[in-house]
């Protein structure tokens, strides 16, 4: 069996979203050939939100090997709260130590702390071991260059330029790339055109039964809103940033248009929005709340900006009468809750930029409708095309009891977990049966 050493610096306890691809391809990695262990950084050096019942959702068993990092009390004085810079000299320390002492066949890198990749260039240089990594976001990302006018975040421009110089150098001898996105392959291709696209996978995060299954045996409470109390619950869980203003705007603004149209039908619906910044305390920013407000349904929409728990993510979605996929004016960005919703069994309706990955895939599942925009369509062509769909929706759900989505679950198959981690094993097959690159 081959050996495999997983970098994912956030890890079980903590709940981060970056994570879940290996926690959820763990229990299925050894049925392809890959003994799998992991390299994490402690949860006492971890600010995230921690849930005891991730770390019974892992294999009995696992290897995991948890480091220290400086601690964001001292960091942060010079700036610096990055988990993986934090903890680099002892990610760096540890793996070389796990590679010394065992022989292994890939490192992984899966994780949006992305300046941990590039210590995969110094370890195949020393131990000869090829490395594969996990593009769940754009590392050097351009977007804010293509988009002038966009709010930057805290500290871009050190980012910017420290991304610039550690992309290119673990680019250089990377050994294969798997991506959510399709366009993130094309972009990093385009400027490193050594790399080959045939070690180059195009996955997004697949969906586990086995966490509906431990909901089901977990007392998760929720907190956000009361199932089953005559109103129409709306749920969207996760980050909602500056880049989705306009899926925002589209959805609000049917909800405004039907609450004047039909206040018998819309009158009930409340929508709830969890976990919309990934900044905590006073650093938080809410962008769904004031929106609604301006709008005048403001007393039908709540917004927390704070994250919770997974388990009670996968608790409010369970609970929810429908639930909502927004998009961003990033084509590239690609939501990767999409098929947790699908396991969830309730209707969506999806907002997407028109080049978004998820909307065909939506499509061809059919959860919901999915509304597109872009190429010129501006907020109000998407409400407009909205508008009947969710006239539709709130019409079916006024009539008890509620049905199931026409879901296909034939062409849901695909993005079961398991199938999701059998395509990594086949990635990591090809890029070990090559040997040293030459490049």
């Amino acid at each position: 069996m081959k050996r495999l050493l997983i970098v994912s610096p956030h890890f079980p306890p903590v709940n981060a979203p970056d994570m879940h691809r290996v926690r959820m391809s763990l229990p299925f990695f050894e049925q392809f050939g890959w003994k799998a262990g992991v390299l994490a950084v402690d949860p006492e050096f971890d600010e995230g939100v921690h849930e005891a019942a991730l770390v019974d959702s892992l294999p009995p068993g696992l290897s995991v090997t948890r480091v220290r990092a400086l601690p964001l009390g001292l960091t942060r004085r010079v700036g610096v709260g990055n988990l993986a810079l934090r903890a680099l000299p002892y990610l760096h320390a540890a793996g070389a130590r796990i590679l010394a002492s065992e022989p292994h066949d890939l490192v992984y890198f899966s994780t949006t702390m992305f300046p941990a990749m590039a210590l995969g260039r110094g370890w195949r240089r020393k131990f000869g071991v090829p490395y594969v990594v996990d593009m769940q976001d754009p590392w050097y990302s351009t977007y804010y260059d293509e988009h002038p006018g966009a709010p930057r975040p805290p500290k871009y421009w050190a980012a910017h330029r420290l991304d610039s110089v550690l992309e290119p150098w673990t680019m250089r001898r990377v050994g294969g790339i798997v991506s959510v996105s399709g366009a993130y392959v094309e972009t990093l291709r385009a400027r490193y055109p050594w790399i080959d696209p045939a070690c180059c996978v195009t996955l997004p995060f697949g969906a586990s039964e086995r966490d509906f299954e431990m909901l089901d045996r977990l007392n998760v409470e929720n907190r956000v809103f009361e199932p089953r109390d005559g109103f129409v619950h709306g749920v969207c869980a996760g980050r909602v940033n500056q880049a989705m203003t306009m899926p925002v705007r589209v959805v609000l603004g049917a909800l405004e248009d039907g609450s004047r149209r039909l206040p018998d039908l819309y009158g009930r619906v409340r929508l709830h929005f969890v976990g919309t910044d990934y900044a905590t305390g006073d650093r938080a920013r809410k962008t769904v709340e004031p929106i609604a407000t301006e709008l005048g349904v403001g007393a039908q929409v709540t917004e927390q900006t704070s994250r919770v728990g997974y388990f009670e993510a996968l608790r409010l979605i369970r609970d929810a009468d429908f639930l909502l996929v927004l998009g961003s004016d990033d084509p590239q960005y690609t939501a990767s809750k999409v098929f947790p919703y699908v396991l969830a069994r309730k209707p969506i309706l999806a907002v997407l930029h028109e080049q978004s990955g998820a909307a065909p895939l939506l499509r061809a599942l059919r959860p919901g409708p999915v509304v597109t925009y872009g190429g010129g369509d501006g907020v109000d062509a998407a409400r407009a095309t909205l508008q009947p769909e969710c006239d539709r929706l709130m019409q079916r759900l006024a009539t008890p009891p509620p049905s199931e989505p026409d879901t296909d679950w034939t062409q849901f198959a695909p993005f079961h977990a398991r199938e999701i981690t059998r395509r990594q094993c086949e990635l990591f097959d090809k890029v070990t049966s090559r040997g040293t690159l030459r490049h």
